[in-house]
């Protein structure tokens, strides 16, 4: 296991040095953020990204994430330029010592939120979701915290009309197509493939979600058996799906996990979640078991601390200030520790 913290480049509030700070970790995970999505990645770019990390002593072997072009999504007679670009991408990141790319394949919206300032009773904030606020939005004209609203308005609808039946089916389909054409990149450049799943874990405004639960993993490597086919085991996105058992699902596909991002949820509703910090007393994910059911089952990833709360008055991007993470990589470090050497002592 490799403890890694999410890192947005030198625009980044928190520097490379106070991450190195921080006991046990090992490297970042970054990426190449202002390329239109479909584009090539200059190798230059990301030489200077890891020139910048090792000087900081810090490995760069995740990226996180080269994002998908919709038109492959969609299944478009365009996508094959937009995948030959992607190849590109998983070799240049291979040059420069890439072991792992995190991506999803969701549907025009990535993870989705309804409030990115949760007031918790002891003053730290968090990242929250209320199901009913969400269904009370217009897609067509949505103003929602934490979503890139990098469409206009014409743009948002005319891709959302694109997306009209679209089945779960043919959306799994065009996802083993990008795959099996992207698997001879990866096995060129030691590259693993971990696909993050759908956050939440269910469909939404009417847009098909295919990496929700357990049956979507076993279809998935059914499909591309590739060990480069692998996931990453987001226990925030997972864990608000109430059907998912997280320790289960850790230890069975912990040689698939190539990448982990552990954060603790606390239901207020059946389907409602506030985020809290890592600890597994704070919450229902039981990040002790998980922990465990990697350590046992051959994880040899990397993991991260997902979204922390906001803590000690620090004004930082909701979900990625330092402290709350700080606190969240000691806390899942002393728990793989005391899981490795009590296992050696057996």
């Amino acid at each position: 296991m490799k403890m890694t913290f999410r890192w947005y480049g030198e625009n980044d509030c928190i520097p490379l040095n106070y991450i190195k700070q921080i006991q046990g970790m090992s490297g970042v995970v970054t990426a190449v953020y202002d390329v239109p999505v479909g584009q090539v990645w200059e190798l230059s770019r990301l030489e200077r990204l890891k020139e910048l990390c090792d000087a900081a002593d810090l490995e760069m072997e995740v990226i996180e994430s080269v994002p998908v072009h919709e038109d492959i999504k969609l299944g478009l007679p365009t996508r094959d330029a937009y995948i030959e670009a992607y190849k590109q991408n998983i070799i240049n990141c291979g040059k420069v010592g890439v072991k792992c790319i995190c991506y999803n394949f969701m549907p025009v919206f990535d993870w989705l939120r309804t409030d990115l300032y949760f007031k918790h009773k002891d003053g730290a904030t968090s990242l929250a979701y209320n199901h009913d606020t969400l269904m009370k939005l217009d897609p067509k004209n949505l103003r929602l915290p934490g979503w890139d609203e990098s469409y206009t308005a014409d743009e948002l609808n005319a891709l959302l009309d694109s997306y009209k039946g679209m089945t779960h089916e043919k959306l799994f389909d065009n996802l083993v197509y990008f795959l099996n054409a992207i698997m001879p990149a990866c096995d060129e450049a030691g590259v693993n493939m971990a696909i993050h799943p759908d956050d939440p874990p269910w469909d939404m405004f009417g847009l098909p979600r295919i990496i929700c639960k357990e049956e979507d993993y076993d279809r998935l490597f059914a499909a591309v058996p590739n060990m480069h086919n692998g996931i990453t085991f987001c226990t925030g996105s997972l864990g608000a799906g109430r059907f998912n058992d997280l320790p289960k699902m850790a230890a069975k596909y912990a040689k698939r996990i190539h990448f982990a991002h552990l954060r603790q949820l606390k239901y207020t509703s059946d389907i409602d979640f506030f985020e809290n910090g890592h600890m597994t007393e704070l919450g229902n994910v039981d990040i002790a078991e998980i922990m465990k059911a990697l350590a046992k089952n051959g994880f040899e990833g990397y993991v991260r601390p997902d979204h922390g709360r906001n803590i000690w008055g620090e004004d930082a991007k909701p979900g990625y200030g330092l402290f709350d993470r700080a606190l969240g990589a000691t806390y899942l470090s002393g728990l793989w520790e005391g899981i490795v050497k009590s296992e050696k002592e057996i």
